[in-house]
């Protein structure tokens, strides 16, 4: 026995086949298939949905928290980044309005300044004076810039025009990236004279370091251009173009997913620095800050599989105990089937029995008196060679008379023969005339009309004779049961299609209720028990067609009538006996 065999489902190998009798009515693999579908989606269907509403609300919460953090950090290094910048402009503002040109054209009052501003606010590198000519006359850091012409330099025609000027970052003269302010003050014989401080761009590097170490990814400068300002972790150096697009102008801060140039989702947020040339960027993988969510996914997920293949077994399990269920039913419905079916024939055959009793006597007199007169010519000691014709004559009718009695006798035993199926070529007009000879004499002594119109072109067909023989026995049996004397019956036979064999049953008895007309191929059914129905007759006979691959139904109607309808398939039996005994050579095996 293999490992398959053990958890295969007993209805499995019979499917929709069974063997003779106890063939079943349904398709239970596909009954069994059914079933396992329609639970499968009833239990599986709302844990999906509910798992795939989790992860989309999830996802889009932790989404939404991670641009939260992003907008939350841009906006206070925009405010740290824009103070920064706007304390030292004003730092220099008030300088050049409290010191006229002549108190800061002075080394030591101008070293004194930067020195006081380092110990304030911090953040200088050097200052230097400008003539309204753009020439440095003072300088106070660590590089020798003084005299040093500016006039041509961009920030110089910038602070003349404005009045005031933060620089991006920029080499310059010194060769080393560097931020300027210039405050530019008017005096009183109408030129002006430029004060100019470089800011150390550590600070920057070290606000925005802050912002990194949170782990929501790279955080940098870029001027308006797309030039970057401050060092970054994967976009490039300082003063090196920014590969990717510059987000439009906006005054608050703002974050949105988009692709790198390699196709990633990543999360930018930025903000505009007011008064300056600077976008503060924050650009972070977003595949990188979901892991954390993907990480608790993962748990749901193998909980949701776990719980899926669990599911799973149970339906095949539950599924499986129900159909077999339901197959062991079945078999039991077909063993009663059969069983009635051969109380059905017992109680037929009792109904017969007056009949076939009568049709066996009538050439049994004949025999008895054929055979007489015989004894009486041959005691009178005629001449035996003058009567000899009429010897052999009367000879010949006591052979037919025998022979009769032997076909009489023959329908009643294959009427009451086993009923496994036994196919054979049939003519449907010799079982339907073989059946009308049963009740010939009831026809004969009620006065019931029987009308035979069976097609000239029916073909034989692969069938089981005693089968057919019950199916009509039954069916003329209720008719005359239905009908009163001097009734009609009808019989007819016809090819609808090359494929189909159509038999119709028709009388004007009594006819049936319109509510029992469902009812009549159920066992035990019967509007006939008074006077003996057993209610297996039409139940049997629906059996019967069933076995025979055919269908039946029925038309009537109160007072006027009752018709049966027969389709029997042309060529639906045959092989079926070898079939059967391959099955019983598989069961034997």
């Amino acid at each position: 026995m293999s490992k398959l065999s053990v958890i295969r489902p007993v209805f499995w190998d019979q499917g929709a086949a069974g063997a003779g009798n106890d063939r079943p009515h349904f398709d239970f693999r596909r009954i069994w298939k059914r079933a396992v579908v329609l639970m499968l989606c009833v239990a599986l269907m709302p844990l999906l949905a509910l798992a795939w509403f989790d992860y989309r609300v999830t996802q889009q919460y932790s989404e939404n928290e991670i641009a939260l953090q992003v907008d939350r950090l841009v906006s206070n290094a925009k405010r740290t980044v824009a103070f920064f910048l706007e304390e030292r402009q004003a730092a220099l503002e008030f300088i050049v309005n409290e010191y006229s040109f002549a108190e800061l054209d002075d080394d030591r009052r101008l070293a004194g300044i930067l020195d006081n501003l380092g110990a304030s606010i911090g953040g200088f590198t050097d200052l230097g004076l400008f003539t309204a000519d753009g020439r440095q006359i003072r300088y106070i850091g660590p590089y020798a810039l003084k005299d040093q012409d500016y006039r041509d330099e961009a920030w110089f025609r910038e602070v003349v025009s404005a009045g005031s000027h933060i620089s991006d970052v920029y080499l310059g003269f010194r060769g080393e990236p560097h931020i300027v302010i210039a405050v530019k003050r008017e005096k009183k014989d109408g030129s002006f004279f430029v004060l100019r401080a470089t800011l150390n761009t550590a600070w920057f590097n070290e606000q925005l370091a802050h912002i990194k170490e949170r782990g929501v990814g790279d955080s940098f400068l870029v001027n308006h251009d797309g030039v970057i300002q401050t060092p970054t972790l994967a976009h490039g150096e300082v003063l090196d173009p920014l590969p990717l697009a510059i987000p439009p102008y906006a005054e608050d801060t703002r974050v949105y997913t988009t692709t790198d140039g390699a196709g990633r989702e990543i999360v930018m947020g930025y903000a505009y620095i007011p008064g300056a040339p600077f976008v503060l960027l924050t650009i972070g993988d977003k595949g990188e800050l979901l892991r954390p969510w993907l990480g608790t996914r993962l748990v749901v997920v193998v909980f949701l599989v776990v719980a899926s293949l669990l599911i799973i077994l149970v339906v095949l399990g539950v599924a499986t105990n129900l159909v077999n269920d339901i197959y062991r039913a079945d078999l039991e419905r077909a063993m009663a089937l059969r069983e009635a079916a051969k109380a059905s024939k017992l109680a037929s055959l009792g109904r017969l029995a007056a009949g076939v009793a009568h049709e066996i006597n009538n050439p049994l007199a004949i025999i008895n008196e054929k055979a007489g007169l015989l004894s009486d010519l041959l005691g009178a000691g005629e001449n035996g060679g003058a009567n000899r014709e009429k010897l052999l004559g009367l000879v010949a009718s006591i052979h037919r008379a025998v022979e009769r009695c032997a076909g009489i006798t023959r329908r009643l035993l294959g009427f009451a023969r086993p009923g496994d199926i036994k196919v054979e070529m049939v003519e449907l007009s010799e079982v339907i005339r073989e059946v009308m000879e049963f009740h010939g004499k009831e026809a004969e002594h009620r006065d019931i009309r029987v009308n035979l119109e069976l097609d000239s072109e029916l073909p034989a067909f692969p069938s089981d004779r005693n089968k057919l023989q019950q199916i009509f026995l039954n069916l003329v049996g209720n008719a005359f049961a239905a009908m009163n004397d001097g009734g009609h019956l009808y019989i007819t036979g016809s090819l609808p299609d090359e494929n189909y064999l159509l038999i119709t049953v028709t009388d004007d008895g009594c006819g049936i209720a319109e509510e029992d007309l469902k009812k009549v191929f159920e066992p035990f059914f019967s509007t006939k028990t008074r006077i003996g129905g057993t209610g297996l007759g039409l139940f049997v006979t629906y059996g019967l067609v069933r076995e025979l691959r055919g269908q039946i139904r029925v038309e009537s109607s109160q007072g006027v009538g009752t018709r049966f309808f027969i389709t029997l398939p042309l060529q639906g039996l045959e092989g079926e006996e070898e079939n059967k005994g391959n099955e019983h050579a598989h069961s034997v095996g």
